[in-house]
């Protein structure tokens, strides 16, 4: 294999596929800026995306058999496999606070009066108003107000055509003016 201080793609590759920890441990110092980027930026948690960093590189370790050449280039399907694991931890984490808010029950209700910014929507109150558009819309719109994604970031994190984006995202800001109207 190449030198001590660097390593041909197919090399990276075959290294990975022989379970050479030296190429691993090259693989992990030289990618894991790029890879951290990434998890970090879907994320938006530095001590969640270190950790899941061990898990994207564990499922590199695990998963190069899967891994077609001709498919791409080993970096493209390094960051794939980043993203998506960041984005499976990011809906896991988003179920996890649903089920959470849904067991809080009808006892949250009763307190909230005190905290109501406008009198008749308050901060829980939006929960609900947002509750009335459609799943990809309300998932366009926590994207965007919550996470700060761009609408081009909200694209490939959905993975539907940009132009969906933003029909969705207009016909949700519309739906939510009528229905605050009527609030």
């Amino acid at each position: 294999m190449g030198t001590a201080n660097t390593y041909t793609e197919h090399e990276l590759v075959q290294g990975l596929r022989a379970r050479d920890q030296q190429v691993f441990g090259y693989l992990y110092d030289h990618y894991s800026p790029a890879l951290y980027g990434v998890v970090l930026k879907v994320l938006n948690d530095e001590t969640a995306a270190s950790d899941l960093l061990q898990e994207v590189f564990l499922k590199v370790w695990r998963g190069i058999d899967k891994y077609d050449t001709d498919k791409g280039r080993l970096f493209t399907w390094m960051l794939n496999i980043a993203r998506n694991t960041a984005i499976d931890a990011l809906r896991s984490r988003a179920h996890k606070l649903e089920q959470r808010i849904q067991e809080l029950g009808n006892d949250v209700y009763a307190q909230t009066h005190q905290l109501a910014i406008h009198p008749s929507v308050d901060h829980l109150g939006l929960s609900k108003v947002l509750e009335k558009l459609s799943k990809e819309q309300r998932a366009i719109i926590d994207l965007a107000y919550y996470k700060g994604c761009t609408q081009e970031e909200i694209a490939r994190v959905l993975d539907i055509p940009l132009g969906t984006v933003k029909t969705r995202m207009r016909n949700a800001i519309i739906q939510l003016r009528n229905i605050l109207k009527q609030v």
